[in-house]
């Protein structure tokens, strides 16, 4: 029906203008793109073609065209209703409620368990740490902190929207299990540490690990607030569950199992909310295969329908999804994620030994990628079912994101269970993620910023109610963050574009550490900081400059109820021909640069800049070290004078520093030459 009411209004203009100019290409004009949603017939300036006669004529043409058709909807449709009623929308019964509060009250049992009846974790090691975990348990724990709200009502709108492009994600999570059990947990492993962070401090200074720990520390309050917001909206409109009930309901039940029971209460509920979630993705896909159609006929209509691509090797780096920037930025950002956020790695280091360790990461990264794989098929299965009447265009849904949510509700709206169990899978995922992060926060806190960067003593004995108030503490920040970015919209997208870049550069750090002998303290800190101002700078300029992504096609020809078919036609008319001029510096090419390289540019700005500016000082250093060879004096700032006195020149020999105990560690990426003192 849309298709048809388009060709009548570009037959219209055709025929009005068959008397006036053939469609010309003006060398001072815009080309026409395949974007535009109709035909500029006459190669004149808008402010021109208002005043003639055959844009007149256009004009009045289309209007008595949708007048008509106006008239037919109102005689030809009492049988349907509108899109929009009530009737089409979709509806959360009270069994589904008793579901998804069952899955919050075995939660928060976890937590009341481990936190008044378990024996041992008095100290802050068995609080933040565990103190050896059983592996199973750590990796499905492992696998569901990786895997986000965001993700699961994102990856299948990536799918219906853009298509397929995206579904080589997996590739670079598979690549990250060797760097991380080869380079980066034995360090870990064999230095002991709580915080990851330690590290830094460690190989560069306390300066170091202080920046990696704010930065960690500010990188994932905003992300919490945004991992339970972007869902409860999105569930909020789909199924009418009220948005601040969702959020107070996630928040609550994080912050009192994370904060009374520590990592084994995270890891436990984690445990049971990965279950939970398995059930529910494996429970719409095999639902799907009944009510919206075989895995054969999925995949036939996602080629028909232009959806399949995976072979996209444009090399510019504006394209949003190609293979180079979904699989190389895709590996610096899961990289980012396994190998240096305080999350993965404090769950890690909760098992016994680094070999578990490889275990459970390496089960860890596969459960992921056939939880997303399963995410993605549900995208093409989703529209499969919508393929003849989008529910974005006819205004049954108002997000992209709220697709997967009404899909679930409204097909299954018959099928008991099946809605709750879906939220419930949702609710899972935002707290796995929340709990995690409030835990690995309070472990940054305590050893990072309290006992290393402000020298406070705190004893083991009272470690872990430190800890405690410090999880409650970032509980409630978080939770006042929400409201803060609900109220600044476009904020959304802008704290995660930012939350990679703040890992990119945080991974250049531990990169510049690991992988470059010449680096030093003041190097990293200054690259570190440089790269970070800079990259900031191109993701805000890049949210400010609001690209528009182009979907590919959809279409309402074969809608169950009416579809407001004139007013969206009116929107199309009153839209301008030609693009605005773009204006000021966010048109800049700079800012059109695709979100997956963020993490890739945050690292290597990081690297280079930390080593070329540890190289500027290094050499800076050495000239004004003073200089005496045979010949005499090397620096010219010190005269001859200097050599007359009668005091004797005082030689020093350099040995390097024994340890005197057995404890220590031996970081590869130090320069021996660097260990020694005067004796």
């Amino acid at each position: 029906m849309f298709g048809t009411i388009l060709k009548l209004l570009t037959l219209c203009a055709l025929a009005h203008s068959i008397n006036a100019h053939t469609l010309k290409q003006q060398p001072q004009q815009l080309p026409i793109t395949p974007e535009q949603k109709y035909l500029i017939v006459r190669g004149e300036t808008p402010a021109a073609s208002a005043a003639s006669e055959e844009h007149v004529q256009f004009n009045d043409a289309a209007t008595l065209l949708l007048s008509a058709f106006k008239r037919q909807q109102l005689e030809a449709g009492p049988e349907l209703e509108e899109c929009t009623q009530p009737g089409h929308k979709a509806s959360f019964s009270g069994i589904d409620y008793f579901i998804l509060l069952s899955m919050l009250v075995v939660s928060l049992g976890i937590g009341i368990f481990y936190g008044f009846f378990q024996t041992g974790g008095s100290s802050s090691d068995d609080f933040l740490l565990g103190s050896g975990m059983s592996l199973l348990p750590v990796t499905l724990s492992l696998t569901t902190s990786f895997i986000t709200a965001i993700e699961l009502l994102g990856n299948p709108s990536e799918m219906y929207f853009q298509g397929t492009q995206f579904v080589l994600i997996v590739i670079p999570m598979l690549l990250v299990i060797p760097v991380a059990v080869k380079i980066f947990y034995p360090i870990y492993f064999k230095m002991e540490l709580t915080s990851c962070y330690e590290y830094l401090g460690i190989r560069f200074g306390k300066e170091i690990r202080v920046l990696g720990a704010l930065l960690y520390v500010v990188q994932m309050c905003f992300y919490t607030a945004v991992a339970v917001l972007a869902p409860a909206i999105a569930l909020s409109k789909a199924t009418g569950l009220d948005t601040k009930i969702a959020v107070v309901l996630i928040y609550v039940v994080c912050v009192f199992y994370s904060s009374m029971g520590g990592i084994k209460a995270c890891v436990i509920a984690d445990s049971f909310q990965a279950a939970v979630l398995a059930v529910s993705l494996v429970l719409i896909v095999l639902l799907g295969c009944f009510y919206s159609g075989s895995p054969v006929q999925v995949f036939q209509m996602a080629a028909e329908r232009n959806r399949l691509e995976f072979f996209n090797f444009d090399p510019s780096p504006t394209t949003r999804h190609s293979v180079w920037s979904v699989v190389i930025g895709g590996f610096f950002y899961w990289t980012s994620l396994f190998c240096t956020n305080q999350a993965s790695v404090q769950k890690c280091m909760s098992l016994k030994s680094l070999r578990l360790a490889k275990i459970a990461l390496g089960f860890a990264i596969i459960g992921l990628v056939v939880v997303f794989l399963l995410n993605f098929y549900t995208g093409l299965m989703v529209f499969t079912h919508y393929a003849d009447c989008d529910p974005l265009s006819v205004e049954r849904i108002t997000a992209s994101d709220q697709l997967l949510p009404y899909y679930v509700i409204n097909t299954y709206d018959h099928v008991y269970t099946v809605a709750g169990i879906f939220v419930a899978g949702i609710f899972a995922a935002s707290l796995g993620t929340v709990a995690s992060a409030l835990n690995s926060l309070s472990a940054v806190t305590c050893e990072d910023l309290l006992i290393n960067g402000m020298n406070i003593k705190i004893s083991p004995e009272k470690g872990a109610t430190y800890a405690k108030w410090m999880s409650l503490g970032f509980g409630v920040g978080s939770f006042g963050l929400v409201f803060i970015v609900e109220h600044l919209g476009g904020v959304l997208q802008a704290t995660l574009t930012l939350n990679g870049l703040i890992g990119g550069v945080t991974l250049g750090l531990f990169v510049l550490g690991i992988g470059c002998k010449q680096a030093n303290s003041k190097g990293a800190f200054y690259g570190g900081l440089l790269s970070l101002a800079l990259v900031i700078f191109v993701g805000v300029g890049a949210q400010l400059s609001n690209v528009q992504i182009p979907t590919l096609p959809t279409s309402v020809e074969h809608c169950d109820c009416h579809v407001n078919v004139t007013g969206i036609i009116e929107d199309l008319l009153s839209e301008s021909l030609l693009p605005a001029p773009e204006q000021g510096f966010t048109s800049w090419s700079i800012f059109r640069l695709s979100y997956m390289w963020f993490s890739m540019v945050g690292c290597l700005l990081t690297v280079f800049l930390g080593w070329l500016i540890s190289v500027i000082i290094d050499a800076l250093q050495r000239r004004s070290v003073l200089k005496i060879t045979a010949k005499g004096i090397d620096n010219p700032a010190i005269t001859e004078e200097v050599f007359k006195s009668d005091n004797p020149v005082l030689f020093t020999t350099m040995k390097p520093v024994e340890l005197t105990s057995g404890e220590g560690h031996v970081n590869l990426a130090i320069r021996l030459d660097d260990e020694y003192n005067t004796k």
